[in-house]
């Protein structure tokens, strides 16, 4: 039974290269079939073998990859109770967006490509999920990267779309050499790539090679995340259509980062500076972006900067000692993300490919059936008492206050600042696009079934999703740390009465950010750009600074080598001497008349010459 476990990446990868090989060919409903039928079938997989799980897991070996002197590589899968929970989360969502795009995407006419490109994105992150090696993760990894690349380019006919894609694939592979770096590292360091051997052999090494290995991690960790420095790549992401918004920010690419962190725990929880430095980007993240948040105007790039927020909490829960808290916050997360943008993606469609939230409204009264699972999902991220989102995000703020060093604490108010400002940004949201009468946009198109009703399991699963690890302050059991066991983490220790003192000031921020999101945005005001709404707009002008720091200084030192080496010294020395062998057979040509005097006379000539350089060697002899 245990070699089924192939089957859970194999089948969407199967179905995947069918609609590319062949997918024009069949009929259109046969190929949209065999798309979400890969992953649904994947997850009733996982569903079944999910008793295989248990204890240490199960391992299968399918064969040898690679074999090379000690080098010796197998395509192995570990279905352990860290990667069953995590490949339920990934098939089950991937199921509902793979619905969700039949609707989506039923007038497009390149539905093969899309289908197989959605299927290959699945596959990829199971392979990250089901790795027991790190050079099959990487194969994942790089494989999320691709697609990515190919998926958020979908429409390349308009440049914009195609660039967005090209620095998606750019700006994760300059962070992916820190991971190739890491694991090249590994092999060097113990001889093995196997991830149970570098986590159980990572105790004897030096402190400082622990320190520099776990950095290596993180970065390549930021990239796939979106964290701080790579995160720039992440917003114009949002140019692929929506169910690719969707299964980037709630089942694949986004949480992969976060996923190698937890894998690698082992080792990486060995370094305190290392634990400081992912605590410190992912609340520095959390905080950047959902500053950047409250400034956009388009529907789609709020949500993207709350998928960057959101990451960095996870990103603090891990440097805070908790694998159960971010992996809580994780699966909520892909919960209520993946609704809130499938909902981003109903009123784009209703309102004729309208995205500027200021220029909607009223859509409460006009799209109930939207507006409902939306205001589930938005409840969720601002992280309304009760919610999944609630207890999750909470969870994280108490962990890295029950560290009581200075430094956590102070990340801790970060984070709780950043707590209210996605409740006003959330709520802003909200409003504007779904609160008083409509403004320039109205609805006019009709939503397909699929678009609708793919909402409301996962607007089900967002509300309660608390209950996967309700802490016991609440009546819960903390279900997802006692599954995960051993690698669930530190737990938070803190009195019961600060406990519920950090719950009633959670509760009180999100509380001012909704009222003042309220006064402000209820009704809707005008569209008035200010000096730091166009900071917030631009991201803190990031990509300019990456511009002037990266990108100019390396279009200088590219240009530097082709008009000045190149075009100037070698082919000005080809180019040269080209030139002079056309001078000399100029001159030749002119002598070559065809005349017999002006022969006879060159003959003279050159005899007079021979003559006088005869005569004048003579003399001197």
């Amino acid at each position: 039974m245990k070699s089924l476990l192939f089957l859970i990446p194999l089948l969407p990868l199967l179905c995947g290269g069918i609609n590319a090989l062949w997918g024009r060919r069949l009929p259109r409903r046969l190929a949209e079939s065999l798309a979400v039928g890969g992953v649904a079938a994947s997850f009733g997989l996982t569903l079944l073998l999910w008793p295989l799980s248990q204890g240490e897991g199960t391992r299968v070996t399918f064969f040898t990859w690679l074999h090379s002197g000690t080098l010796h590589v197998a395509f192995d899968m570990l279905f352990d109770r860290l990667a069953a929970p995590m490949t339920l989360m990934v098939t089950g969502v991937s199921t509902l967006i793979h619905l969700y795009a039949v609707g989506y995407m039923e007038e497009d006419e390149d539905y093969a490509r899309f289908f197989s490109l959605l299927n290959l994105f699945v596959f990829a992150m199971l392979t990250i999920t089901l790795a027991d090696n790190l050079l099959l993760l990487f194969l994942g990894w790089e494989g999320v990267g691709f697609c990515s690349y190919a998926l958020i380019g979908f429409w390349y006919r308009e440049e914009e779309n195609a660039l967005a894609g090209r620095k998606a694939f750019l700006v994760t592979r300059a962070a992916d050499v820190f991971l190739g770096i890491a694991i090249l590292w590994c092999f060097r360091l113990f001889g093995t790539l196997s991830i149970d051997a570098v986590n159980a052999g990572a105790a004897s090494l030096p402190q400082g090679t622990v320190t520099l290995l776990a950095l290596c991690l993180l970065a390549g960790a930021c990239g796939k995340s979106a964290q701080f420095p790579f995160m720039s790549w992440l917003p114009d992401a949002m140019a692929g259509p929506t169910p690719v918004s969707a299964l980037i920010h709630a089942a694949t690419m986004v949480t992969a980062g976060v996923y190698l962190l937890c894998r690698l725990f082992p080792l990486v929880s060995l370094s305190p500076v290392a634990m400081a430095a992912i605590a410190g980007v992912g609340a520095f993240t959390a905080f950047y972006a959902a500053t950047c948040a409250l400034g956009q105007t388009e529907i789609k790039r709020v949500l993207a900067y709350s998928t960057m927020s959101q990451v960095g909490y996870m990103f603090l829960a891990v440097g805070a000692g908790t694998v159960a808290g971010a992996m809580f916050h994780l699966f909520v997360h892909a919960f209520f993300k993946a609704l809130l943008f499938m909902g981003a993606g109903c009123v784009i469609h209703l309102l004729d490919d309208e995205r500027n939230i200021f220029h909607m409204g009223g859509l409460a009264r006009r799209a109930p059936a939207v507006f409902w699972p939306f205001l589930a999902g938005a409840l969720c991220l601002a992280g309304a008492p009760l919610t999944g989102g609630f207890f999750s995000k909470e969870g994280i703020l108490m962990a890295s206050f029950a560290d009581r060093t200075p430094y956590y604490v102070f990340l801790w108010g970060l984070g709780l600042f950043t707590a209210l400002l996605t409740a006003l940004y959330t709520f802003r949201l909200v409003y504007l696009v779904f609160a008083g009468e409509p403004r320039q946009a109205r609805p006019q198109g009709h939503l397909p079934s699929l678009m609708i009703w793919t909402m409301f399991p996962l607007a089900a699963a967002a509300l309660v999703g608390g209950l996967l690890n309700l802490p016991p302050a609440w009546g819960g059991g903390e279900v997802l740390r006692h599954l995960l066991g051993s690698l669930a983490g530190a737990a938070a220790e803190l009195t019961p009465t600060l406990e519920w003192g950090l719950t009633g000031l959670a509760i009180l921020f999100f509380l001012i950010g909704w009222l003042f999101a309220r006064w402000q945005f209820l009704p809707a005001p005008k569209e008035r750009p200010t000096p730091v709404r166009t900071f917030f707009l631009r991201g803190w002008q990031a990509d300019t600074v990456i511009d002037l720091a990266m990108v100019q200084p390396f279009r200088t030192l590219a240009a530097f080598f082709w008009k000045g080496t190149d075009e100037g010294m070698i082919d000005g020395l080809v180019d040269g001497a080209g030139l002079s062998a056309q001078g000399v057979g100029g001159l030749l040509r002119r002598m070559t008349t065809g005349r017999l005097s002006t022969y006879v006379a060159a003959f003279a000539w050159g005899l007079a010459a021979m003559l006088g350089w005869f005569l004048l060697w003579t003399l001197i002899k």
